[in-house]
C-alpha cells in the first residue's frame, strides 16, 4: 500500500486490495504497518487518532474478514491508548471477524536518517511490553513490526515457543530499505527456519517521506518466494508448512542454543 493521511480512503484502499488477494485465493491475507494512517504531523494525528474500541477501520476489517473467510493480518493501525500515546498495534482477526491476537510494536523507531530525515517515534507512541503469538490452522505465528526487524533475540523467542511463521508488516524507509530490508528479513527467515511474511508500505507518502515497498513472502531456507517492488498491489505465494521441518533438520540451530556469560 502507499497509506495517505485519511483513514477512510485507506481502509477503502487496503479493502480493494484484500478482496483481489481473496479472488487469487489466498487463505491468509497481511497488510503494512500503519495501514489506517501514515499522518506525518503529530498534532493531526492525535486529532484523528481513536481507542481501538472506538476505530472504524477496526470495525471495517472485522467485517471483511468475516465476509471473505479468512485470517486478516492488518499490520498496524494508529490506535490511540493515551491522551498522548498511540499504540503501533498489529491485529490477527479470524475467519469469524474475531480478533485473535494484538501485538504493540515493541522497539520504537528513534534514528537520524543520513538522508537527513529524523525520526521519533517514542514522542507519539507506546511501546508494546510483551512478545505475542497466535495459532493458526497451518502453525503459530509470530506477531512483529517493522524496526522489530533488527532486533534478531525477538524471533528467536519466538521460534522457541513454537512460531512457525514470522510476520513483519513494515513501512521501512528507503534509505534503510534499499540497504538492509532484504538481507534482515532473509536472515530472520533462515536463522529460525520459519516463514517470513513481510507486507510493506511503498511510495511517496504525505510532506516527501518515501517509504522502500518490495513487501516479500521468504521461505525457511532463505529464498524469496514473493517480491512486491515497488507499486501497491497484491503478491502471493503457496506455503508448504513441511518446509520449515525440511529447513531446520538441515541445520537443527534452534536446538544448540547456550548460555553465554558476558564480561563486566
Amino acid at each position: 500500500m502507499t497509506s495517505g493521511r485519511e483513514a477512510a480512503e485507506n481502509l477503502a484502499a487496503a479493502s480493494k486490495l484484500i478482496r483481489q488477494a481473496k479472488a487469487q485465493g489466498a487463505e491468509l491475507i497481511m497488510t503494512p504497518e500503519t495501514t489506517n494512517m501514515m499522518e506525518p504531523r503529530r498534532a493531526l494525528m492525535f486529532e484523528k487518532a481513536v481507542a481501538e474500541e472506538a476505530d472504524a477501520s477496526v470495525a471495517g476489517f472485522a467485517r471483511l474478514a468475516a465476509e471473505l473467510g479468512v485470517w486478516l493480518l492488518i499490520g498496524s493501525l494508529v490506535v490511540r491508548v493515551a491522551p498522548d500515546k498511540a499504540a503501533n498495534r498489529s491485529i490477527l482477526f479470524g475467519p469469524d471477524g474475531r480478533i485473535a491476537a494484538r501485538y504493540d510494536k515493541i522497539h520504537m523507531f528513534d534514528v537520524e536518517i543520513p538522508d537527513g530525515q529524523s525520526y521519533r517515534e517514542s514522542k507519539a507512541f507506546r511501546p508494546g511490553e510483551k512478545a505475542v503469538h497466535a495459532d493458526l490452522p497451518w502453525g503459530r505465528l509470530g506477531m512483529t513490526v517493522c524496526y522489530d526487524l533488527r532486533f534478531a533475540y525477538l524471533y528467536r523467542a519466538l521460534a522457541h515457543v513454537g512460531a512457525r511463521f514470522l510476520s513483519v508488516p513494515s513501512a521501512f524507509t528507503r534509505f534503510t530499505g534499499q540497504a538492509h530490508w532484504h538481507v534482515l528479513l532473509r536472515a530472520r527467515a533462515i536463522e529460525t527456519g520459519c516463514f517470513v511474511f513481510a507486507p510493506a508500505q511503498c511510495g511517496t507518502h504525505a510532506q516527501g517521506r518515501e517509504t522502500y515497498g518490495h513487501s516479500l513472502i521468504v521461505a525457511p531456507w532463505g529464498e524469496v518466494l514473493a517480491d512486491g517492488g515497488e507499486e501497491p498491489g497484491v503478491i502471493l505465494a503457496k506455503i508448504d508448512p513441511a518446509a520449515i521441518d525440511k529447513a531446520r533438520a538441515m541445520v537443527p540451530a534452534l536446538t544448540h542454543d547456550r548460555p553465554i556469560g558476558v564480561p563486566c
